[in-house]
C-alpha cells in the first residue's frame, strides 16, 4: 500500500502555510484582483501532488507565483500607473448626501448593495454622509457630515469645562467639579499586543 500521500499531505500544509504567510495576511475582502487570482492558483496547485503530480514542481510553481505577487506589489509602490492598472482607484459614490449614480453604474454597484454596506457601518441615512468612496478592495470609506458625527471625548470634556465656567459665573461660591480620566487604569487589550504580555494573567487553561 502506497503511503506517500501521508508525508505529501504534511509537506503541503507546511509549504502552503509558508507561501501564504509570505504572500500576506489580508483577508479575501481586502485583496486586490491580482492577489485573489494568485491565492486561487496556489490553492488549486496545493492539492495536485495528492493526485499524482510532483510535489516539488507544485511547490516550485507556488513559489514562483508568490515571487510574482511580491514583484507586482513593489512595482505598485514605485509606479502609479501600475498601481492604477492592477489595483484600481477609489471612486466617489456619495457626495454631500447625494448618490453618484453614474459611478455606481460604472462599478455595477446597486443601491441595495450600497445601503447594505452603509447599514454594516451603522449609518442609518444617506443624507448624513458627506463623502463615501468605494475602495479597490470592495470596502466603503466614508465621512459623516459635521452635524451627524458622534461627539468625541475631547469635545465632551471641553463641553464640561464650558458648563463649569458658566456655573461658576452664576454662582462663584460653587466648587468646580473635576473630571477624572480612568482610562489608564482600565484593562487595555491593545497594549498587550505591544508589550507582548498580559496585564492581568488569564486562567492557565485559556493561555
Amino acid at each position: 500500500m502506497d503511503l506517500n500521500w501521508i508525508w505529501k499531505s504534511i509537506l503541503i500544509v507546511f509549504g502552503g502555510t509558508l507561501l501564504l504567510r509570505i504572500a500576506g495576511r489580508k483577508s479575501i475582502s481586502q485583496m486586490t484582483l491580482a492577489q485573489t487570482v494568485i491565492m486561487i492558483g496556489i490553492g488549486s496547485l496545493l492539492i495536485q501532488p495528492l493526485a499524482g503530480k510532483s510535489i516539488w514542481t507544485t511547490l516550485g510553481v507556488g513559489t514562483t507565483l508568490v515571487i510574482t505577487l511580491v514583484v507586482m506589489e513593489y512595482a505598485q509602490l514605485k509606479i502609479d500607473s501600475v498601481e492604477k492598472f492592477i489595483t484600481g482607484k477609489s471612486k466617489i459614490i456619495i457626495e454631500n448626501g447625494t448618490i453618484h449614480e453614474k459611478n455606481l453604474r460604472k462599478l455595477r454597484f446597486t443601491i441595495d448593495q450600497l445601503e447594505m454596506k452603509l447599514r454594516q457601518l451603522n449609518i442609518s441615512s444617506i443624507h448624513d454622509v458627506k463623502w463615501a468612496t468605494l475602495e479597490p478592495n470592495g470596502q466603503i470609506g466614508y465621512e459623516l457630515k459635521t452635524e451627524a458625527q458622534p461627539v468625541t471625548k475631547k469635545e465632551f470634556q471641553q463641553l464640561q469645562q464650558d458648563v463649569q465656567s458658566i456655573l461658576l459665573l452664576l454662582n462663584p461660591q460653587a466648587k468646580p467639579e473635576t473630571y477624572t480620566d480612568t482610562s489608564e487604569n482600565k484593562h487595555d487589550i491593545f497594549s498587550e499586543v505591544a508589550t507582548k504580555s498580559h496585564k492581568k494573567s488569564p486562567p492557565k487553561y485559556l493561555q
